[in-house]
């Protein structure tokens, strides 16, 4: 039963939860997706405070380098290196991902980007 944490981090919450088996999406792309293309750093809050980290796949959520959290909140790196691992993720190395396998790109991009932000910036592209 996911418990209401406010709009934030509900619209956080309910994009996480659309990231497939096997795919990773950084904090800023979640951050872009949900409206608010500046606060990568309040998605990483968000997952933190996740009320239900069984069936909440925020071990999904990576740096857009493809790093994993050295503070995982959850049981840190080795913890989520490892559920990643059972689906099916590759790394390049101990703590990044392999994100041009494995990046989630949604059937639907988002639409209506603010035109004063650095997009590739923003997302890492």
């Amino acid at each position: 039963m996911l418990v209401r944490m406010g709009g934030f981090s509900d619209k956080v919450f309910e994009m996480v939860n659309q990231i497939p088996r096997g795919k990773v999406a950084s904090y800023g792309q979640i951050a872009h997706m949900i409206g608010s293309p500046r606060s990568a750093r309040y998605v990483g809050f968000a997952l933190r405070s996740n009320p239900d980290p069984e069936n909440m796949p925020c071990h999904r959520v990576v740096f857009k380098d493809g790093g994993i959290c050295e503070s995982y909140a959850f049981g840190g790196p080795d913890v989520q290196r490892s559920l990643l691992e059972r689906e099916g993720v590759a790394f390049v190395d101990s703590l990044h991902v392999d994100m041009r396998q494995h990046a989630w790109v949604p059937h639907d991009p988002p639409s209506g980007r603010p035109k004063d932000v650095d997009w590739e910036k923003e997302m890492g592209d």
